[in-house]
């Protein structure tokens, strides 16, 4: 078994090492595919001195977004199993093992990472953000008839042969919503693991915003009834 680990990075240079560190520090076969989306801050530069046999970096020549740069990630994929991980350290490598535990078992196709179901740690902060993450997780509910807590993580895992049969079509944050729809309209095995979350404040980095929220709504609606 081999894990495939796709990083979207974006002006990410103060945590691209350490958070390339903690995933070569994961016990596990793996590949790791950084796509960088077009960075201004030295994080390119960096990447570009981290391959090696196991470790790719693809180049975006401009910023256009998440969903835009994880497309270009997946067509990278090698790996039995595909998991998405953040550039910042809001999210902890050391969870891999747990998370890709229900496929290897072979109880799943899809695992989420739930912040909001856990034992683990989570750091507090924004109020409306946790408000605006279980609304856009209802809505989306609504329209998929799954029982998501945390359709917004990051840690989304799949079988490399599910991320075959789907197409992303969203450059931005709309990827979320986007493939949770996709996914459940494949009616696959889809299991949810809590996982601890290290949020930052907008100071430290954090990029999301309200416009994004209000493209998820959009994303939704659009690809469980028009698609």
């Amino acid at each position: 078994m081999k894990l495939s680990v796709v990083i979207p990075v974006y002006n990410e240079q103060a945590t691209i090492r350490e958070i390339y560190e903690c995933v070569r520090a994961v016990d596990i076969e793996k590949e790791i595919i950084f796509v960088d989306d077009g960075s201004t801050d030295g994080s390119r530069e960096i990447l570009q001195g981290l391959a090696d046999d196991s470790t790719r970096i693809v180049l975006h020549d401009r910023n256009m977004g998440k969903g835009a740069a994880l497309r270009s990630g997946f067509r990278h994929v090698t790996g039995d199993i595909v998991i998405i991980q953040d550039a910042d350290l809001e999210y902890d490598p050391a969870q891999y093992p747990k998370l890709i535990k229900p496929i290897l078992d072979g109880k799943a196709d899809v695992v989420f990472g739930s912040r909001f179901v856990t034992g683990e740690y989570r750091r507090v902060l924004f109020f409306w953000h946790m408000v605006g993450n279980k609304l856009l997780t209802l809505l989306s509910n609504l329209f998929t008839n799954l029982n998501l807590t945390d359709m917004e993580t990051c840690y989304k895992v799949f079988r490399r042969e599910v991320i075959e049969k789907i197409t992303i079509e969203e450059d931005r944050f709309g990827f979320e919503p986007e493939i949770t729809a996709k996914i459940a309209k494949l009616k696959l095995r889809i299991y949810e693991m809590g996982i601890s979350y290290a949020g930052r404040t907008y100071s430290e980095g954090k990029k999301i915003g309200w416009k994004d929220g209000i493209s998820a709504i959009r994303c939704i609606i659009k690809y469980n009834i028009f698609r």
